[in-house]
């Protein structure tokens, strides 16, 4: 099997992915790297969970580090993502991969004060993750200078094109040199995006794995339940499977809003998170999931490909999607860097026709069993007895240190906000490592 050692990757680079108990790449960073390396343009289809962010994160940290300006740092790198949830996970890989280099990163999304941002972007940066307006309004106020950066990574491009990022992105196009690297990931070879990359790519190297395909170590099960009796339902499985984390998809605002609160009027914890959340009480949702002080995260599809949980255990979908392929990235959410999972789907009369599209994308026949039977009194007696356990306190939310000893920015609240703001809770992204020993995983995110 290839290991990371043999794809060129420096040893500042080696060392940071050992420490992240990576030995082994995923497919798509076998592929990527090298291509990445020899400076080539890039389209690679990936779906969610197959490391796809370590595929450009580590060559691009290799690139940077080997030819550094003279004249301190300059933005030589920029990543577009449509979500900030996805631009804060692929910031924190940036920061992870490259504590060894002596680069400066930053992360920028809309939703939180800009005035932090602006303080990062002025002390100089070699790499910027940012969503497209966010970014767009920072150039306007003269806080960017685009006309050095010699790598643009269009992440999740599928997703910006369906959310109406295509403008926004065309105007951040003339302003980057002409001269420069693309690199596009994508969960599919739409027409569009077939059309996006003969405007952005040159000659580009085309990588495709696992298209539409779910992970093998997930389990799904499907199961037929009448829409009125979903809510018992889900209760019962996660009180009688005794499940800690569980996330649930819900496929509107207004509905994941109301799953968190009847879940929480029968003893279950839970908290909602979607596009109508402020950042503020959004990074808190993921921050109390992730450290085990709640015990469902109901999402809706803006979560779908932009949440990064290690070890997540449970996925459900309380409804199907309107979207097929948004199936497979919310049951990406388990199953991730070769761990197992579990993925339950609750199917009711008018969900039929969604069950069928997911059964042709995936080219696969399921099974439908019955609802499991529901126990009112087992409910209430688990519910009652269920004692949380969380994990430790995490540290103050701090910026990283790069190899020289300056801070690494990440545009995310981690430096006090100005004028008055007051500081954000840390999200599981913004969290300093945990100093539990962490099991080797084969491949990294």
């Amino acid at each position: 099997m290839t290991a990371f050692s043999s794809l060129g990757l420096s040893d500042a680079l080696l060392r940071a992915v050992q420490e992240q108990g990576y030995d082994t790449p995923s497919p798509i960073q076998a592929q990527a790297i090298p291509v990445v390396l020899e400076g080539r343009d890039l389209l690679a289809a990936a779906q969610t969970g197959t490391g796809k962010t370590a595929g450009f994160t580590l060559p691009m940290l290799q690139l940077l580090s080997e030819h550094r300006p003279p004249d301190g740092h300059q933005l030589r790198a920029l990543v577009l993502t449509p979500t900030r949830e996805l631009a804060a996970q692929v910031g924190e890989s940036v920061s992870t991969y490259g504590r060894h280099l002596p680069l400066r990163s930053a992360i920028v999304f809309g939703g939180v004060s800009i005035n932090p941002q602006k303080d990062l972007l002025r002390r100089g940066v070699d790499i910027l993750v940012a969503t497209p307006g966010r970014l767009l309004d920072l150039q306007g106020q003269g806080c960017v200078d685009l006309s050095h950066v010699q790598i643009l990574v269009l992440d999740e491009a599928d997703r910006m094109l369906d959310m109406g990022f295509i403008h926004d992105i065309k105007r951040i196009l003339k302003l980057l040199p002409k001269k420069r690297q693309n690199l596009m990931f994508s969960a599919t070879f739409s027409p569009e995006i077939r059309r996006l990359t003969s405007d952005i790519l040159h000659n580009p190297t085309s990588i495709e794995v696992s298209r539409n395909v779910t992970a093998h170590k997930i389990e799904q099960r499907f199961h037929a339940v009448e829409k009125t009796e979903k809510m018992t339902v889900l209760a019962h499985m996660i009180l009688a499977g005794n499940w800690s984390q569980v996330l649930v998809f819900s496929r509107t605002k207004h509905g994941a809003n109301r799953l968190s609160q009847q879940l929480e009027r029968n003893g279950i914890s839970a908290v909602a998170i979607h596009g109508n959340k402020s950042q503020n009480a959004r990074t808190r949702a993921l921050s109390d999931f992730k450290g085990g002080l709640v015990r469902v995260l109901v999402a809706t599809d803006i979560a779908a490909r932009g949440l990064d949980i290690d070890h997540l255990p449970h996925v459900v979908n309380y409804e199907l999607p309107n979207v097929p392929a948004d199936y497979v990235h919310r049951i990406g959410r388990t199953g991730r860097a070769g761990a197992s999972g579990e993925a339950v789907s609750l199917i009711s009369r008018d969900e039929e026709k969604e069950f069928r599209a997911i059964e042709r994308l995936l080219r696969q026949k399921f099974d439908v069993q019955p609802a499991p039977a529901v126990d009112l009194d087992m409910l209430q007696a688990s519910a009652a007895n269920y004692v949380p356990q969380p994990e430790a306190p995490a540290a103050a939310p701090r910026a990283a240190k790069s190899g020289n000893g300056q801070r690494r920015g990440g545009g995310q609240g981690r430096a006090k906000p100005a004028g008055g703001d007051q500081p954000r809770r840390a999200s599981g992204n913004e969290a300093a490592p945990s100093r539990r020993r962490r099991p080797r995983r084969s491949t990294p995110a």
